[in-house]
Order: C-alpha cells, then structure tokens, then sequence
C-alpha cells in the first residue's frame, strides 16, 4: 500500500504531445489503476479526498489536468476528440498498458470518446454525471448552469454550492463538508483555471454535442462494463441523461442518489465509493 493520499501526494509532470501534463497518484500500487477525468474548468484540487482516498484504499488513483488546466501546460482545446487524444497520449506516456477510467461530467464526454478511440486501453467504465454525445440538454450549458456560472459569489466555493448540490438544508448541509474536505491540502496546491479555460470548454460541448441522425449510435459500439451514477435532479447535465446512457450501453448499471444534484459523489461519498470498488472488484 502506498501510504501517500490525496492531501500529500505530489505533483508530478511528464511530458509528451507537446503538452507537460501535472498529475497525482497514489493508492495500491498492485492491479489495474483508476483513472479520473474531471468536470468542467475543475482541477485536481476539486476532487474529493474521501471519495479519491476511498477509492485508493483498493486500487491505485490517478488524477490529473488536461492541457491548458491549472499546472499543465498548453492550451485547453476546443474539441472533445483533441482532450481525448491528449489523454490517450498522457496515459501512453505513463507506459500504462490498461486502465479503469472514471469520468465526471465533461470528463465523461472524454472518457466515452477514449474508450471509442482506444477500446484496448479500458477494462471497466464508471460515468458520472454526464450522458451521451448529443444528449438531452447538451448542446450548451443548461440555463441552470448558465445562471449559476454567470453569477457572483463572495467566496469560490459558494458557485460549487450550487453546482453540485440541491437547494434542499440536507444537501447543502453536505456541501460545506464537502468543501472543508477539498480546503484540507495546503501544500502544492493546483492554481486555478484561467480564464480562456471555460470559453474554450464551452466551445468544445457545443461542437460535440450536435444532433445527429445517429444520435446515441456510439453508445452501442461500447462493450465495456459500465457504471452510470447521478443525482436524482441533475441541472447541469440533466438526469434523463443518465437513463439514456443506460438504455443504450450494452453491459450498463444505473445508480441514482436521491436529493441531489451534479455532485452526488461529493454529497454520498462512502456511499459512491461502495459502488465503484464493488463494481470494479468484479
């Protein structure tokens, strides 16, 4: 067992495509290592450390930014298919040969294009908070989100407040723990996102998220076992997305939390992690 955690494990670079790619890993080092895509301008610093460490009691974690994101280098591309080249590339670079792969929100989007375009390189695929190319609601941010992103807040983590969590005392209640536990490292934190990093994001959902003819097609090429999770009243990428993805993956289960928004692993964190080792230990 490796005895780093979420809190003390470094930052470590390396280099390939052009791009120098921040990144952290910890947990067992036997078995296949989890790999975990992050949501829209978030950085490895918004990850939950009871949900990374929870699942790092099993396997090992890998977390990590994008190009252009925080600590790595380039610029954020406007293009679904370009990040998940990038992360294709990142992994290759970490002589990785297969991997399990965790996807939250946008990230999801990249993950299901990476198992597309290197099926060989995914054994078992958890989404989270997310749904399928051209899905319901997807082809900009939802007016919720618009709403919530475009206001003011006196400290940053009030916007995660309402992104993540429902309007419900409970939720939020469950939200402020969650923040303390993402405040709790204090060494070799990530910087923020700059600011092209949401335009360039924002462009690259709409390109992607077009309405085709074949609109779920890509879903059924997908063989490996999936886990699909989500609040029961998702705004930011609306819950009916997640039965979409179920209906349409070969080999899905669905998981919904109840009161809860986007961030239903940060509200139900043992909860989440009870999932996604099971369902990874089979």
């Amino acid at each position: 067992m490796n005895s780093l955690t979420h809190n003390t494990a470094p930052t470590q670079f390396v280099e390939t495509a052009g791009i120098r790619f921040a990144y952290r890993r910890f947990g067992k080092k036997e078995g296949i290592p989890v790999v975990l895509n992050m949501h829209f301008t978030g950085t490895m610093d918004h990850w939950d450390p009871a949900v990374t460490d929870g699942l790092a009691a099993e396997r090992e974690v890998i977390i990590f930014n994008q190009a252009g994101i925080s600590s790595t280098s380039g610029e954020t591309p406007e293009s679904i298919y370009e990040m998940a080249n990038h992360e294709a590339a990142f992994i290759d670079a970490l002589e990785i040969k297969q991997i399990d792969l965790l996807g939250f929100s946008m990230g999801g989007l990249v993950a299901q294009q990476l198992v597309l375009d290197r099926p060989e390189l995914v054994r078992k695929l958890v989404l989270v908070g997310t749904g399928p190319k051209g899905g319901e609601g997807m082809q900009s941010l939802t007016p919720e989100a618009q709403e919530i992103f475009g206001a003011t807040y006196e400290t940053p983590g009030d916007l995660w407040l309402k992104v993540h969590f429902s309007p419900s005392e409970k939720s939020q209640a469950a939200g402020r723990k969650f923040l303390e536990r993402t405040a709790l490292r204090t060494i070799d934190r990530d910087p923020l996102s700059k600011d092209t990093v949401a335009g360039a994001q924002v462009a690259a959902l709409g390109a992607y998220n077009v309405i085709t003819e074949d609109r779920y097609s890509d879903l059924k090429k997908i063989k490996q076992p999936t886990l699909v999770i989500n609040g029961s009243t998702d705004v930011i990428i609306y819950t009916i997305n997640s039965y979409i993805l179920q209906q349409n993956l070969p080999d899905a289960t669905l998981v919904l939390f109840p009161d809860s928004n986007h961030g239903s692993l940060f509200q139900y964190p043992s909860e989440f992690v009870g999932y996604v080792n099971s369902f990874l230990n089979k």
